[in-house]
């Protein structure tokens, strides 16, 4: 393996590290009162189990990316959903027309989405902890990575990549197509890694020192050679390289159909690559609160021990401060108090508001204040909610959609290009044999989706309500709705479980037994009415009777 492609590699690494020198002083900062747990982001690693929290005074940061952390994972992939489907929205036989999806490609986009699911939520993939992992890292820093892999039986493995650890860059349409990991192994895991690939120092190290630590990079990249006629990594359209700061060696070099790292950020100021998280928008608001409770308790306790005026006269001795204690010679002999306490003129409800707005912000810019809209008052009318979710939708629909395009969309390719080369996927239909290239649309159906479709929701429901009360002087106004495909769509909106609803074939099947029974029940009412009139005929002798 050419060293010279590792020289590259190293050099690109130095100067990303150098580019973005400025913004890891930021996220130092707010690893160290944010996100505490990696609080070493620029620095040396620390012992595992020490202190991380000696610059955290106030709580309201930490808890409020929690919070950040698990609204966003309840809105763009909620656990318990499905939280998207795939279809192919336009359809395009092999003839060249345009047309509706054929039922037996509906069927395969289906049952590749179940197995999409079912892998991704297998207990050895562990999607849901690094997926949570990587919406705190966006909140924190305004960057994440999922790094989506196979495991070596089958299936898919996920693993959320720590901001410090990762750097990337753009292409010329501002797509994220590269990006490096530098971290750390152990010379024991080394060797169990890269075998004899590992270079001669680290192999003897794992001999003797097997956890010491040493530095590689992984690079991922797209490919400046692909030859498209082979079917090996050489053929692949991204290269993926381990490189050695040990020796400056190529360790390994190989390929992926797809970008593996899903890289997501929240924001993006104009020519920078890099986001920009909630935390880093109220940064100083975070450094202010801390400061603000740090007054508060050197004001609490100035209040409760304040310190003690006595006369130069006769000083005390022994002096106790203790509850129930008793300090002889406190008094002078007219009753006068020789010891008081210094009034510092504090005051604690003013201090207590100014963090109380501090703290705000705060749960604003982490939009712990938005989520609570529908929890706050739950006694809403149905319109009311679905106003609420709209409003909701339309505040987050600019970040979420960027994370839908950037994190979601990526790592759903990854994962059915893994699914697709392991045999897990179902047989493909004839009707897609037959084309040349076969992309199917991703279509999103999380509470956030929904949430940007309330506004229709909310134009349904009051054009029932307008159609009721047009319906109170001419009720031909009712039958201008079409009560099924309303209903229909309604329960899409809302998300509710399509099952719960008949098909349009169900409905047909119920109309024609609803259509059978009522010419049943005319015939019978015809019969019986015909019987009725033969009876009092033959009662008045008019049939069946003799001459």
């Amino acid at each position: 393996m050419s060293d010279s492609r590792a020289e590259d590699i190293l050099r690109r690494q130095a100067a990303m590290e150098a580019e973005r020198s400025g913004l890891d002083g930021q996220c130092q900062e707010v690893a160290e009162r944010v996100l505490t747990r990696q609080q070493d982001f620029g620095g040396a690693r620390r012992s595992s189990g020490g202190g991380r929290n000696d610059r955290v005074f106030d709580s309201t940061a930490p808890l409020a990316l929690d919070k950040f952390a698990a609204a966003i994972e309840s809105m763009l992939t909620p656990r318990t959903q499905r939280w998207h489907e795939l279809s192919m929205r336009d359809w395009r036989g092999i003839d060249g027309r345009d047309g509706e999806t054929p039922e037996p490609v509906r069927r395969w986009l289906q049952q590749v989405t179940e197995a999409l699911f079912s892998a991704r939520y297998a207990p050895g993939a562990n999607f849901a902890s690094q997926a949570h992992e990587t919406y705190v890292g966006l909140g924190a820093f305004g960057n994440g990575a999922l790094f989506v892999d196979e495991q070596p039986g089958g299936g898919l493995r996920y693993r959320a990549i720590p901001f410090a650890e990762t750097w990337f860059a753009e292409n010329f349409q501002g797509v994220v197509d590269t990006v490096h990991r530098k971290f750390e192994l152990t010379a024991r895991q080394w060797v169990q890694r890269f075998g004899d690939e590992t270079p001669a120092s680290i192999a003897r190290a794992a001999e003797s020192e097997p956890h010491r630590r040493f530095e590689l990079i992984h690079c991922v990249c797209p490919r400046e050679d692909t030859d498209w006629s082979r079917r090996d990594w050489r053929g692949m359209a991204f290269a993926s390289r381990y490189v050695a700061f040990e020796g400056r060696k190529l360790l390994q070099e190989q390929g992926y159909r797809t970008l593996r790292y899903a890289v997501a950020r929240y924001v993006t100021a104009p020519r920078e690559v890099y986001g920009r998280g909630p935390a880093m928008s109220v940064l100083a608001d975070i450094k202010t609160v801390n400061e603000q409770q740090k007054t508060l308790l050197r004001t609490g306790q100035l209040i409760a021990e304040p310190p003690l005026l006595l006369s130069d006269e006769g000083g005390l001795t022994g002096f106790k401060l203790q509850p129930r204690a008793i300090n002889r010679g406190a008094l002078g002999m007219d009753g006068t108090e020789l010891v008081r306490p210094l009034n510092v003129g504090a005051n604690l409800p003013i201090t207590l508001e100014m963090i109380d707005r501090t703290r705000e912000t705060i749960n604003q810019a982490f939009l712990v204040t938005l989520f609570q809209i529908l929890v706050e008052t739950p006694q809403m009318t149905a319109t009311e909610a679905m106003l609420r979710a709209q409003e909701k939708g339309a505040l987050l629909a600019p970040v979420m959609g960027r994370l839908q395009s950037e994190l979601l969309a990526p790592m759903i390719q990854a994962e059915l290009d893994i699914l697709a080369a392991a045999g897990a996927l179902p047989e493909m239909p004839a009707e897609l044999d037959q084309l040349e290239n076969v992309v199917a649309d991703i279509d999103y159906t999380s509470p956030l989706a929904r949430a940007q479709k309330s506004d229709e929701g909310v134009a349904i429901l009051r054009l029932l309500e307008d159609a009721a009360a047009v319906g109170q002087f001419d009720p031909a106004a009712a039958r201008m709705i079409k009560g099924p495909e309303t209903l229909r769509r309604l329960a899409e909106i809302r998300g509710a479980p399509a099952e719960l609803l008949h098909s349009d074939e169900e409905m047909a099947a119920l109309a024609e037994q609803q259509d059978q029974a009522a010419r049943l029940q005319t015939l019978l009412a015809a019969a019986g009415q015909a019987a009725g009139v033969a009876k009092d005929a033959a009662a008045a002798g008019l049939i069946g009777g003799t001459a």
